[in-house]
């Protein structure tokens, strides 16, 4: 039975292609872990839930529902709003932290399905070789079919990186 994923050290042990340039592994920083640790805990349905239950409790708190304790903010509620303040802060720059990370994720994704595309595109071009090959030898009759001569062209994989490049240059300047 064949495997549906190649391991990570079948992945290491494939040899390396100079042209190509994306890293298969996203390597984890102390602060990527982190904010994932932070988008994960403060976008679940248990984080909003708390927070509902703190702002009830600390409403209820300082309009004297609880008559024992004594009102520590009292309304408009100045302490709460500067936490909430201060929360919103916080919550909106991990957002942008997380978007910036799923962004090189994204990039490293895109550069991965490139190569996989380069390589199809190589086994292709030598497929279409190795079968004009055999319809010459079987003497079939053949016509110069000029775009199944550009097929059998092997493609100029540091073209494609620098034309890409190129865009990438000229949109920046934008």
């Amino acid at each position: 039975m064949a495997k549906a994923h190649p391991s990570k050290a079948e992945l290491k042990k494939q040899p390396e292609d100079p042209q190509l340039k994306s890293a298969l592994d996203f390597t984890k920083t102390g602060p990527d872990k982190f904010a994932v640790f932070l988008v994960e805990m403060l976008g679940s349905i248990k984080f909003l839930l708390l927070c509902i239950l703190i702002f009830v409790m600390w409403i209820c708190w300082n309009l004297n529902f609880f008559y024992p304790l004594k009102p520590f903010d009292p309304f408009p509620f100045p302490i709460l709003e500067l936490a909430v303040s201060m929360f919103a802060i916080i919550l909106s720059v991990s957002v942008i932290i997380n978007q910036n990370r799923q962004g090189r994720i994204e990039k490293i994704r895109q550069q991965v399905e490139f190569e996989i595309n380069v390589r199809a595109e190589d086994e292709v071009t030598k497929m279409l070789n190795m079968l004009h090959e055999i319809h010459r030898k079987l003497g079939l009759s053949s016509k110069t079919d000029r775009e199944l001569e550009e097929m059998k062209a092997p493609t100029d994989i540091k073209q494609i990186h620098q034309t890409l490049d190129d865009e990438n240059g000229k949109e920046k300047k934008k």
